[in-house]
């Protein structure tokens, strides 16, 4: 059995990078910002806090909020034909029409 290399955040140097003039201590009005049900978001990494992060390949993407588990939210994105369903950390959320 071949054993896999790397983690979640393999190959992600610049794709989750911030700009330099963006970088320092991120808003706390970010961190517990309050979306409701049916919310259009962007999925917009803040590498700053790693808890709630999606994979890699959501990055960018837009969706919409389906609901609460604890902390984050539960988004429902198209990924090719299939419809997915991700945990994100509000941090990571931008919503869409700001």
């Amino acid at each position: 059995m071949v054993q896999r290399i790397g983690g979640n955040r393999r190959k992600t140097r610049t794709i989750m990078k911030k700009p330099l003039r963006n970088k320092g201590k991120i808003s706390i009005s970010k961190y517990f910002q309050v979306l409701k049900e049916n919310d259009r978001v962007l999925l917009k990494a803040e590498p700053a806090v790693q808890t709630g992060l999606y994979f890699r390949r959501f990055h960018g993407k837009t969706g919409l909020i389906k609901g609460k588990q604890g902390e984050c939210y539960k988004i429902l994105i198209k990924d090719g034909n299939k419809q997915k369903e991700v945990l994100v950390h509000p941090v990571h959320l931008r919503k869409m029409g700001e």
